[in-house]
């Protein structure tokens, strides 16, 4: 499913799917900045997400809850990654660039599904970079829950990304760090759909994933 394009300022909803049962988990609303050869996402501080929470004793669920910050999420298509850029406060302050990596995104009639692949690189607005989540990524594949091929594949692309990084390459010399969102933009809204809609399951799961075999 190609699913539709959007419009700058159309609501969508981004939906990370579940990797056993692929089905809706931690979701943003957004608007939709640009739809081109890149998809840019905006989701202001205030909005309400969809989040993981986990009572002591109890099975974790999904409670809505208030995004805190102002992020840009750019992603692209057919690539296993998303630069999200990050404001903080009234005088909205950007504070870093967040590298996620994670499933190609696939568009639904609502928006878009990817999911996150534990592996992320803080980049601060000098350029300078970090691994984050890095034993993490590396336990889930020593654990045989990623497959070797799939932990060498997010590997390299995260390497690729770094050296886009350190080349000062787009998106990291685009100047979205001096973006602003349009004036007169809502808070966008969940979608009442947001759950029940048919998630688009990434084609190379079982590739990946050995749990999901």
């Amino acid at each position: 499913m190609t699913g539709p394009r959007w419009q700058p300022g159309d609501e969508v909803v981004l939906r990370y799917i579940t990797r056993l049962d692929g089905v809706a988990g931690m979701t943003w609303p957004a608007r939709v900045v640009r739809d081109d050869e890149l998809l840019a996402l905006y989701v202001p501080r205030g909005s309400m997400q969809m989040a993981w929470h986990q009572p002591p004793g109890q099975s974790r669920g999904l409670v809505e809850r208030e995004w805190r910050r102002d992020m840009l999420r750019l992603m692209f298509p057919g690539k296993a990654h998303s630069v999200w850029c990050f404001w903080e406060g009234d005088e909205r302050r950007f504070t870093s660039y967040y590298v996620n990596m994670e499933e190609p995104f696939r568009r639904t009639a609502i928006g878009v599904d990817t999911n996150d692949h534990a592996l992320d690189i803080v980049v601060n607005p000098d350029l300078s970079w970090s691994w984050k989540d890095l034993d993490e990524f590396e336990g889930l594949v020593a654990r045989g829950t990623y497959s070797p091929e799939f932990g060498q594949a997010v590997r390299e692309e995260a390497e690729q990304v770094v050296a886009d990084i350190e080349a000062r390459r787009e998106p990291f010399d685009a100047g979205w760090d001096a973006w602003m969102p349009p004036a007169g933009w809502e808070l966008p809204r969940l979608h009442p759909r947001w759950r029940d809609e048919p998630a688009v399951p990434w084609e190379r799961r079982a590739w990946a994933y050995r749990d999901a075999r």
